[in-house]
């Protein structure tokens, strides 16, 4: 049945016999990029969890709010990794409504995802797509088209939404990945996450664990603590300004709520998938020291210009993702 699904965009040597959290990610939220095998997956999580459909909306409204946030900053360019299928109002629609000069670059480990983004970005300007390993920050920052679309001279957005739980490693090796894609952003740049923790064990969430589990991209859960430890030394932005709390993480629907969309999701509270699919956006305050800038300027706009060289030893598994297995894979 995948073959008889299969697309123009789609690469020949992909199994689509096999589900793909990106892809039941794009039938949660009522998308056409799937195939059978993610929509069965799909199912079968929604059979046992129908919450976890709720939890994909509010991810994506966070994802929505967190970009208009930065926007409101001043921002003006998006690095978004582990982009996903890119569904309707992804990051690129988003900016551009409001800034049609905004430049979004998207990030993904996934040939399908890649090649299909590659065919809805074909004639949008300011929006690319590359191939890449978000744990190979050195291969993301010294790709031509980050340098040709990216200036880290300016403040840059580095969105990282409903992926990190589909990438294994240790939490400072993680921590030292983030930090390497945020050192050469101008003060002011934003790092935004969000990421499921475990909570309240139920058979539903034992039964959904176990499902990720038979995809390439199983769930890795993080605590608040160690989701809390990805941002390093970033300041973490106040989520609600109207309440007296003070700045980290909350669940997603929590984040700078929007009145007009609490009444479409139930309240956090009652849902385990919502209560522990945690968010929190960090702005880097670091100045803009002389090497720093150097660095960045000739990192993003400067072709040709050596990175420090990737550490494959870190993470054993990344030679495997440049090789076409996905690795994070999410909207």
């Amino acid at each position: 049945m995948a073959g008889a699904e299969t697309a123009g965009w789609t690469p020949p040597d992909i199994d689509l016999s096999r589900p793909n959290a990106a892809r039941m990610y794009d039938f949660f939220l009522g998308g056409a990029h799937n195939f059978d095998a993610d929509r069965r997956a799909a199912l079968a999580v929604l059979e046992v969890a129908p919450q976890v459909r709720d939890a994909a909306w509010a991810n994506r409204r966070f994802l929505r709010r967190a970009v208009q946030y930065a926007l409101d900053q001043g921002i003006r360019q998006f690095l978004d990794l582990g982009s996903g299928i890119p569904t309707r109002g992804n990051v690129h629609d988003i900016v551009q409504v409001a800034h049609p000069d905004g430049r979004v670059l998207y990030v993904d480990a996934d040939p399908v995802v890649v090649k299909h983004a590659q065919v809805l970005l074909n004639d949008v300007g300011g929006a690319e797509v590359i191939e890449a390993d978000l744990r190979d920050p050195a291969g993301i920052l010294g790709h031509d088209l980050t340098r040709r679309l990216i200036d880290f001279r300016e403040p840059v957005t580095v969105l990282l939404v409903s992926v990190l739980h589909f990438v294994s490693g240790a939490v400072d090796e993680l921590a030292a990945v983030l930090d390497e894609l945020m050192r050469p952003a101008a003060p002011g740049s934003l790092l935004v996450i969000s990421h499921a923790s475990p909570t309240t064990t139920t058979d539903a969430t034992e039964t959904v664990t176990e499902l990720y589990a038979r995809t390439p991209t199983p769930l890795h859960l993080r605590s608040a603590h160690d989701i809390r430890a990805l941002f390093g030394n970033l300041d973490l932005i106040t989520p609600d300004p109207q309440l007296a709390q003070p700045a980290g993480l909350v669940p997603v629907d929590a984040w700078r709520p929007d009145p007009t969309e609490q009444q479409q999701l139930p309240a956090s509270a009652n849902s385990p998938f919502l209560a522990g699919f945690l968010a929190g956006v960090g702005r880097n305050p670091r100045p803009a020291a002389a090497d720093t800038a150097a660095t960045a300027g000739s990192a993003a706009n400067t072709p040709g210009t050596p990175l420090r060289p990737r550490n494959d030893a870190r993470f054993p598994d990344r030679q495997r993702a440049r090789t076409g297995a996905p690795v994070a894979a999410r909207r």
